[in-house]
């Protein structure tokens, strides 16, 4: 009789287990295009269809103008390969790497780190300070919006802005977003006007290519995204339980007026994109459904103890879900890390 209450009684701690949420999949996502790419351009006449995206500044005595005027705006439509409506707090991503290629050639100097706001002040002001290095930075954001606007319903035509002031400072759409100490969302489309160093999701890399030198035609420019930092790895979160996400490349560039080099990307309606002569921005990500927990806490409740060492025990031998260390089985290794993560 003693042997059959053991057994029933564990046979009610595997069905408490197993009825428990185990952590999830992880997802490695890849998206060789972009559902949407829109340069936003106060004179951009096709919104949508431009075949090349530019990014630059403006220049320092045209406060009539965004600092960062010429933003590249993507989208990626991301349900169907990363489940949405999950619960923002059942994404974790660890890794997001954004791809995009170079569409002109050899006059743009390759700048991998960032340069502090003052260098795009007006010479004249006090404040100014000379760019220590070639070139200026890629760098890539998140996406804000306003007068009604947003990622559900933000299209490729949708206006740049709204009247009465559609040239003015501050009003575009869609615009380049970060965080700022307080961890609130930002537009960092006018940083140096307003005189502060934004967060930026990533800085633009090309491997085997020296700081300072021209970036020649296709280049593949890659950001690896934050994600670790929290502000980041929240706005990740939202979009992937909205099933739709957007990104800002932007740069401040120097230009002049109606002049200027400055970097030039591939979009997806380029004719040579179209016949597979060049490449459109693409992204990877990879991510974890389900609750974030420690590996001992097989069941992922917020405790290791005896239900998550029943559970490993019903995986004994196997390579399923109580592989606490990762190495392909069930033994003792991972009963040795269990008990050594015992909390309850």
């Amino acid at each position: 009789m003693r042997g059959k209450s053991v057994q029933m009684l564990v046979v009610g701690l595997l069905s408490v287990a197993v009825a428990s949420p185990l952590r999830g999949d992880t997802i490695q996502g890849s998206w060789t295009s972009p559902s949407l790419d829109r340069w936003m351009y106060p004179f951009n006449a096709t919104p949508g269809t431009r075949p090349t995206i530019s990014t630059f500044g403006s220049d320092p005595t045209s406060p009539q103008f965004d600092s960062r005027d010429g933003q590249f705006v993507l989208a990626f439509n991301t349900a169907p390969v990363v489940e949405g409506g999950l619960g923002v707090e059942n994404y974790t991503i660890t890794n997001a790497v954004l791809t995009v290629e170079f569409a002109n050639d050899r006059i743009v100097a390759y700048d991998p780190t960032p340069d502090p706001w003052q260098c795009f002040l007006a010479p004249n002001d006090p404040r100014f300070v000379a760019d220590a290095d070639a070139g200026q930075p890629v760098e890539l954001f998140g996406c804000g919006f306003r007068n009604g606007f947003s990622a559900t319903n933000f299209l490729e035509n949708s206006p740049y802005s709204t009247p009465p002031n559609p040239l003015a400072s501050g009003v575009r759409n869609a615009f380049a977003l970060s965080f700022d100490n307080a961890g609130a969302a930002i537009d960092v489309s006018n940083n140096p006007r307003i005189g502060f160093d934004p967060l930026p999701f990533g800085i633009g890399q090309i491997v085997g290519l020296e700081a300072g030198e021209l970036i020649p035609l296709r280049a593949r420019m890659s950001f690896s995204v934050a994600v670790n930092q929290p502000q980041i790895q929240g706005y990740l979160r939202e979009a992937l339980n909205r099933g739709r996400l957007f990104l800002v490349l932007s740069s401040l560039t120097f230009v002049q007026q109606q002049g200027g080099n400055f970097p030039a990307f591939y979009a997806k309606e380029n004719p040579l994109v179209q016949s597979g002569q060049a490449q459109p921005a693409s992204l990877l990500l990879t991510v974890q459904t389900g609750p974030t927990c420690v590996a001992a806490d097989i069941n992922c409740d917020g405790a290791v103890n005896g239900t998550d060492l029943t559970l490993l025990l019903s995986f004994w031998g196997t390579s399923g879900g109580g592989d606490i260390n990762g190495d392909g089985f069930v033994n003792g290794s991972d009963l040795a890390a269990l008990l050594g993560g015992w909390t309850n």
